[in-house]
Order: structure tokens, then sequence, then C-alpha cells
């Protein structure tokens, strides 16, 4: 296996890279009116209140209170708390590909990624490709999420890595600012074969 000093260490994302989680995919088995979902959605701030949970709050008491909240959402929330699990549809196959050969190259391999410790526990088992991570730096573990330059720190320390050995990928577009002002190369994820087209252009892949 090739040094990281001589080759970058590959930094993926799990939720929304390499692997199919969408709130949305749990809601529509629940809704018919995908505009009513987006609509509840905005209402309980599902964003703010997830990363809340991400950030290491226990689901039951994130549920608790959003049920004292929202008593007219009740039946929605709980349905959070008991089937949030189908709320992932599985891997993303190409991107698992594109790791799969990383893999097989000999790259490091990294995962970073916002995730409540409690619900990631219980899938990891589901994703036998998760093995092939070096570190997964979860931020329910940390107790501190992606923007903040906190995680990534802990990153590159757990790793006895230098930002400028890495090659960041999320989804997200604050995470990949955030890793680029930090001196990290950055992709921002939308495709499989968008981003293998970014490896390429890197000659990271052939």
């Amino acid at each position: 296996m090739p040094s990281h000093a001589m080759t970058p260490t590959i930094v993926f994302d799990l939720g929304g890279v390499l692997i199919d989680w969408n709130p949305r995919h749990l809601y529509r088995k629940l809704y018919s009116d995908d505009r009513a979902i987006e609509e509840i959605l905005v209402e309980v701030d599902f964003s703010g209140w997830n990363a809340a949970m991400d950030r290491g709050r226990p689901m039951t008491e994130g549920v608790q209170e959003l049920r004292r909240q929202f008593p007219h959402r009740a039946d929605w929330i709980d349905a959070w708390l008991h089937r949030w699990r189908e709320s992932i549809l599985g891997p993303i196959a190409g991107t698992v590909a594109i790791l799969e050969e990383l893999h097989g190259a000999g790259f490091p391999l990294l995962a970073l990624s916002n995730w409540a410790a409690d619900t990631f526990a219980a899938v990891r088992d589901d994703f036998p490709f998760l093995a092939h991570f070096e570190h997964i730096v979860l931020s329910g573990e940390e107790r501190v999420i992606k923007p903040d330059a906190e995680i990534f720190r802990r990153l590159l320390a757990r790793s006895d890595r230098r930002a400028e050995e890495c090659l960041f990928i999320d989804d997200v577009a604050a995470n990949v600012a955030a890793a680029r002002s930090l001196g990290f190369d950055a992709i921002q994820f939308r495709t499989p074969e968008q981003l293998r087209r970014e490896l390429v252009r890197r000659r990271i892949l052939g």
C-alpha cells in the first residue's frame, strides 16, 4: 500500500455520498403528497432538529421535545422514532464502486460524517464497505458537527494527517467550503459519475 505521504488520503462523507439517506424515503410511505411532506419538514425544522441528534442528543429526548412543541404532528414524529431506518434505502452503488476501486488501489481512506452514534451503530453492519476505512469520525461521538472546523481537526489528529494530504468528498456545499478553508482539496458530490470525472481529472482514477 502506498504511503499517505506519497498519495492523497480520501475522506468520504457517508449519508448522501455512500449511503442513500433521506427522511423523505420514510415519509413518502406515509404521505402521498410531496408538498405536504416538505411543509411539515419546514414546520418542525427537521434539519435543525436532526442536527441536534447528530451532535449527540439522544433520539428519545429529541422526540419528546418535538412532540411537546408540535403535538398536532405527534404521529409524524413518532414514525421517525420507530421507523427511522426506512429513511435509509441502502448503498449508493456507483459511489461504493469508486470506493472499492480506491481501496483496491491502496489509497488510504477515512470517513467523516454527521451521524448520531446510536443510529449509526444500529446500521453499521448493513454496509460491509465501511470496513475499508482506517478511521470513521462521527459527529454523534465527537459532539460537534460539520461544517465546524473542530471536527475536521479531530479527524486529522486521529489519523495523523495534514489537511494538504487529504481529498474531502461531501454533498453539502458548506462542508466542502469549510474543508477547503482548512487546506483540504475538496469535491462537492452530486452523482457518482461526476465524482468519477473529478477523480480522473486529479489522476486518482484512470
